[in-house]
């Protein structure tokens, strides 16, 4: 039986663990979280290999055959680094800019991410390579996460980001960080009849399926 590790900041990589688990029934999922530390998207790419470094490598002495980083700030950051330093494979989460790219309609789209995502190389890169000639805007979601850590969801705060990106010409709304996974229908309804939202849990269960049947654990 193969065994999945899942590590976010905060909790809202459990969403990517659930979806992991139905996906693999036969196989273990271990989650774990920073509680310590969150939220990651105000963190310096230093404390982040600090924080993140010793819980991977928990999760690879607890027999772990691949670890998803269900944390958009992490990856964007420092997936370079901490696959040098973790001897399993890593797979990534990150704002899904072509898909979005290739499925609007309008030019516009919005990615709703941490500061530290937004302002990370690999970001700037998924933009300029997949996203040229589109339009893209990014609603200050700074206080998503902790809001929705902590059951403080303001929902009337995030219609209004929401109704701004929407009224720009948004038609595909990609959610950047896995705590806002928690609150996607929520956000559906906000963009009714205008946008799409998009998240990348079925793209992270196929990386995985790959990875485990490259690694023999899969038929």
């Amino acid at each position: 039986m193969s065994t999945i590790g899942v590590f976010d900041s905060g909790m809202g990589g459990k969403s990517v663990a659930r979806a992991l688990g139905r996906a693999f029934p036969d196989s273990a999922v271990i989650f774990r979280n920073d509680a310590q530390h969150v939220p990651y998207g105000d963190k310096t790419p230093e404390q982040l290999l600090s924080f993140i470094v010793p819980i991977l490598q928990g999760l690879v002495d607890d027999g772990c055959q691949v670890i998803v980083i269900a944390c958009n700030s992490a990856t964007t950051t420092i997936i370079t680094e901490l696959r040098e330093r973790i001897a399993i494979p890593l797979v990534g989460v990150e704002p899904m800019v072509k898909p979005a790219a290739e499925q609007t309609k309008t030019g516009i789209i919005a990615v709703c991410a941490t500061p530290l995502t937004l302002s990370s190389p690999r970001y700037a890169w998924l933009k300029k390579t997949y996203a040229k000639g589109i339009t893209v805007l990014e609603p200050a979601c700074n206080d998503w996460a902790y809001m929705i850590e902590h059951n403080q969801v303001n929902e009337a705060l995030i219609r209004q980001q929401i109704i701004d990106v929407c009224t720009q010409g948004a038609d595909v709304i990609v959610l950047g960080c896995t705590h806002y996974h928690w609150i996607q229908e929520t956000i559906q309804t906000m963009a009714e009849g205008h946008a799409q939202v998009i998240q990348p849990e079925q793209a992270i269960i196929a990386q995985v399926r790959k990875v485990l049947t490259g690694l023999g654990q899969l038929a």
